[in-house]
């Protein structure tokens, strides 16, 4: 298989909430499409960015999503600047710098640039 796209989706309480957040915490614009009542999509380039609205859902454990960022202690810094929430950058010798930022519902979600 070879995939020609990734589609990350992650549930909300607030889904007006979430895009507010979300368009803040990332620099986003508008979503992109709206397909049906209760999700909204966001072009993240090399990956689509879903929000839906399922409360009973909003920060369980088990959704993993990582993005990779040219610079992970400046992007770590410029949303900590915004006042998110956001773990201290962890350097893995040999491999990756690596940081998590978690929105209201707590979803985290991960950013890494990789080590050469």
């Amino acid at each position: 298989m070879k995939a020609t796209a990734v589609t990350v989706c992650l549930p909300v309480r607030d889904l007006d909430a979430a895009v507010v957040w979300y368009r803040s915490a990332l620099s986003l614009a508008e979503p992109v499409q709206v397909p049906v009542e209760g999700l909204v999509e966001f072009d993240l380039g090399p990956f689509w960015l879903q929000l839906t609205h399922d409360p009973e859902q909003a920060g369980q454990a088990g959704i993993t999503v990582a993005v990779s960022v040219e610079d992970a202690a400046a992007e770590r810094a410029a949303l900590a600047d915004k006042g998110l929430t956001v773990s201290e950058v962890q350097r893995f010798e040999g491999a990756v710098d690596f940081f998590e930022l978690t929105d209201p519902d707590g979803n985290v979600l991960g950013f890494v640039t990789e080590l050469t």
